[in-house]
């Protein structure tokens, strides 16, 4: 049985916002994860039309990257609904401190949010009247947590597992270990009795020991140079801006990854080459996959 309880839908919505679970019990209902702030208002529609006319009770993030918590704020406005977060994540938020955040650090966007309590490892929740165990799941980030319901066999695995791979290990770009925690990670979800995940990315799938080989093959291949995690860091954060912004002038390029920290860091680290230089093979590197086309002298989304 591969199928979704009717109590649980998930919003796939791509690669700028993550997906949305939607999780409606009898008496109480909640969202993991709320997306990038650019597609704000299409996830408050989507959230509207999910409840036909029940209330939003609770925001839970997996983890604060802001294509994960994007929405939050308007949700908040507009259910006043509670909201839970990493406990790790606390004081950051509390005090809306951008260079702690991750937001400034990848020169992305967020909208402002407040939250009522905190989430730890160990932690059992109720959501669409079924338990949920709350997991640490460093690696991707140091302070993500997943989502285990042992009794319908579900994981909601954030940017820890997708079907082919996982998110940027963002600690090893600034020095920090994370390849070891990722590798911990998959381990854990390798131990659980899982029949479906519910990516943070990507479609829900059922092959999850196909996917943890896929994972550790690509681990095993980023760890044994850690440049190359650099260099997907960077393609991938160089992607996301073209997602949202669509088109960006070549000229620009340079300029707007030296305007990210999590891109001076790599390149103090690892390349330690001209953001001209690295802009230029970035922007190769995303025409190269089909991810990006450049006409005259503008870099467009493909």
């Amino acid at each position: 049985m591969n199928a979704l309880p009717d109590s649980i839908q998930v919003f796939e919505r791509g690669w700028l916002s993550s997906n949305n679970v939607m999780l409606l019990g009898r008496h109480d209902t909640a969202i993991i994860d709320t997306g990038y702030v650019s597609h704000a208002p299409q996830t408050l529609e989507l959230v509207r039309h999910a409840l036909h006319g029940r209330h939003l009770d609770q925001i839970i993030n997996t983890h604060l990257h802001s294509d994960h918590c994007g929405g939050n704020a308007i949700l908040q406005a507009h259910f006043g609904c509670k909201t839970s977060i990493p406990v790790a994540e606390a004081e950051k938020v509390r005090h809306w401190d951008v260079e702690a955040l991750s937001f400034k650090a990848t020169g992305q966007r967020c909208d402002r949010f407040t939250f009522d309590a905190t989430l730890a490892p160990g932690d059992v929740l109720t959501l669409a009247d079924m338990e949920w165990q709350a997991l640490a799941a460093p690696g991707h980030d140091p302070h993500s947590l997943i989502f285990y319901c042992p009794q319908e066999k579900l994981l909601i695995s954030a940017d820890a597992l997708w079907e082919n791979g996982f998110g940027v290990i963002f600690p090893e770009l600034d020095g920090k270990s994370g390849f070891a925690e990722e590798r911990a990670t998959l381990d854990l979800i390798a131990s659980l009795a899982v029949r479906l995940v519910i990516p943070g990315h990507g479609a829900p799938f059922t092959d999850v020991a196909g996917a943890l080989a896929r994972a550790r093959s690509r681990l095993n291949y980023l760890a044994a140079d850690p440049v190359r995690n650099a260099q997907n860091a960077l393609k991938v954060l160089l992607k996301f801006l073209l997602l949202e912004r669509q088109r960006i002038p070549l000229a620009d390029v340079p300029a707007l990854l030296t305007s990210m920290p999590v891109f001076a860091a790599a390149n103090n680290n690892f390349f330690k080459q001209s953001p001209e230089e690295l802009g230029k093979w970035a922007v190769g590197q995303l025409v190269r996959s089909a991810a990006a086309r450049v006409e005259g002298e503008y870099l467009l989304n493909e």
